[in-house]
Formats: C-alpha cells, structure tokens, sequence
C-alpha cells in the first residue's frame, strides 16, 4: 500500500502542503506567490498551473517522489450546498469548481488534486473533507426574513469541526453529544453552532455577513447598503469587492494586517484601537446571540483562526461571553491536521467516501 498522504490547502496569496507517511508528518511548507505572479494569472481559475507546478516542484525539492503517493487531500471548495463529510474529488465535481456557488482559492485545491490524480494515474485517491460549502443549517436558520432570500451556509467548516472534536474529546464527550459555538477569525470570520454533529447555524463568512474582519465588512446596516448600491458611484462588481476584499480593517485603517493594526494600537493609535476592538465586540455579540439557539447550555466556546493569535483580541472577547461557557483558544489553523487525519482515515479504511454528484 502507498503510504504518502499528500495535503493542499490554497489560500489567498499561498499554497500550503504537507507529506505525512501514514500518520507522521514529513514534509510541510507554505508556498508564497507574489501579487505579479497571481495578477500575471488573471483569474483565480487562472492560478491552477502557477500553484500546481509550485507544489510539484517543492515535493521534488523534498525528495518526495509523486509514486509513493496514495492519496491526496484537500481543503474543500465553495461547491454547491451539501452535508459535511469526505467527498472523492471526481468529474463531477470537477465541472462544479470551474462553474462554483462562489469564486474562492479554496476552489483551486480540488483542481489540482484533479489534475494530479489524471498524471500520477487511477491508484491514487484525491479527496475533499469537510468543504467550505458544507450545510447542515436547521430549516428555521436559514429563514432571512424576505423569501426571495434564504440564509446560505459558507464557512471555515474543517478548522471548525476539528477544534470541536478535539474539545469534546478533552470533555469526555464525543462530538456529537457536545455543545459549542465555535469562532474561526481569519481573513473572514465564521461562528458556528455545533449540536447533535452538525453545524446547526452558522454566518455566511465569505460574503460579509456576520462580524467584521480584517477584508469582510461584516453584516451592514441593510438600508444604507441599498443606497450606496444604487448610488451611481459603484458597479455591482465594486460593491461585492468591498463587501468580501475591501472591507473591516482594510476599509477603515488600509491594511488587513492584524499584526500591523496591533502595533499600532499598542503604540497608543486611539482610532486603530476602536476599530481593532470592534472585530471583538462584533465577534462577542455574534456568540452571544448563537447562545440562545442552544438555550443557553453550552459546553464550550472556542476561538482558533490567526486572530486567535492575538491576546488583546481575545481577552476583549473572553471577558464578553466567559459567562456563557468556558472559552478555549486554539490559535492559528488546524486544518492541515484535520486533512492528514482524514487521510490516513480513508487510507486504511476507517473512513467512508461519497461519491460528489
């Protein structure tokens, strides 16, 4: 049997991957592209060469040779809505991720999964886990309050079930039986319910809704937002920018870097510090109000993402909703973990497949 689990996760500016054989990690690097060369791309569907080369070089660089791969994983896309799970990544979906719900990098590790399996042949297994695209909304959170407009459920779905699983297991509890609200702060920020094995409700962390981030605006105030779309200043396409791109830290202060900002509220910037401290105040009254769809019984509430990183971020926020639940902080990401488990999962046959359709 081979024995190379290979795992991709593409972001914004960078591919990251990891070799791990079986269930230790041998290989891990973050690949960096420059604005010229994603810009030379001119599409994110544009980047799927650029990124694939860069991965096969840096395995070749790392002396891992392409045939002892058995399988490969990858972050999941923003495909069609679906349940959480591991999905094989195959021709139909494929055509998905050329025609996606939303155009995201993400997207983009499916496609060189894809491609990789048709060069290294029919053997290896290519596999998606826990996609950003994952719904298991109950009925009643996806009611928006205008029928032309149900609520839509995209989200940092691997980083959030890993956590949780991982606290559950500290509670004694498997992750079915736990209660969590679980907060990714990134670039967008996601805060999920988690009931019964499900992300129950959740806001939409790419398009804006929910709290603000370093690009995301977060939820605006809806009348306001109308006018401003119909202004005459902006296209539809500038707008939705602001909304996903050019929004939170970078709107207000030009930079999404959250250590930047950090600095310069710790250099006494009294502007920089309320906006910085409104990402917590936003991200706290998100969890509050998820409280009430558990009633309040919650065993857990848990921060991870790069934000989590950032100690004034999260005492502002612990000190706002430590009186719901213990709080519990898992910084950076764990994704590249969760793909590796899931892997060696699939690998050895402790895990089930579905046939994306």
């Amino acid at each position: 049997m081979k024995k190379i689990i290979l795992c991709l996760k593409t972001v914004s500016k960078t591919t990251k991957i990891s070799a791990h054989s079986m269930r230790e990690q041998i290989f891990l690097i973050n690949i960096r592209h420059s604005d010229k060369e994603l810009e030379e791309c001119g599409s994110v569907l544009g980047q799927l060469d650029l990124r694939k080369e860069a991965v096969l070089q840096e395995l070749k660089k790392a002396h891992i040779e392409l045939k002892n791969i058995g399988i490969i994983v990858c972050r999941g896309g923003v495909l069609k809505p679906i349940p959480g799970g591991i999905y094989a990544v195959n021709d139909a979906m494929l055509a998905d991720l050329h025609h996606p719900m939303a155009v995201h990098e993400s997207n983009l590790g499916g496609l060189i999964a894809y491609n990789m399996v048709k060069m290294l042949g029919d053997d290896v297994r290519a596999i998606t886990v826990d996609p950003a695209c994952t719904d298991e909304m109950s009925e009643i959170a996806k009611i928006s309050g205008m029928p032309e407009i149900t609520r839509i459920s995209i989200m940092h779905t691997l980083s959030q079930r890993t956590v949780a699983k991982h606290f559950a297991a500290t509670l004694g509890k498997t992750y079915e039986e736990a209660r969590l609200i679980v907060a990714h702060l990134g670039s967008g920020t996601s805060v999920g319910v988690h009931c019964d094995g499900k992300i129950i409700d959740v806001n939409n962390g790419l398009h804006g809704d929910g709290p603000m981030s370093p690009a995301r605006t977060g939820g605006l105030p809806v009348g306001q937002l109308v006018e401003l779309c119909f202004s005459g200043k902006y296209s539809k396409e500038e707008i939705l920018e602001k909304i996903h791109l050019n929004g939170g830290l970078k709107a207000y202060l030009g930079t999404n870097d959250a250590k930047e900002v950090e600095k310069r509220v710790l250099n006494g910037d009294k502007n920089a510090e309320l906006i910085y401290k409104a990402i917590a105040y936003q991200t706290a009254k998100e969890i509050g109000a998820l409280s009430t769809v558990l009633d309040g019984q919650v065993d857990g509430i848990l921060i991870t993402g790069g934000l989590a990183y950032s100690d004034y971020i999260i005492n502002e926020i612990s000190k706002k909703v430590k009186f719901i639940a213990p709080v519990r902080v898992y910084p950076g990401e764990s994704e590249m973990e969760g793909l590796a488990l899931n892997g060696y999962r699939v690998l050895v046959g402790e895990a089930d497949v579905i046939e994306y359709s």
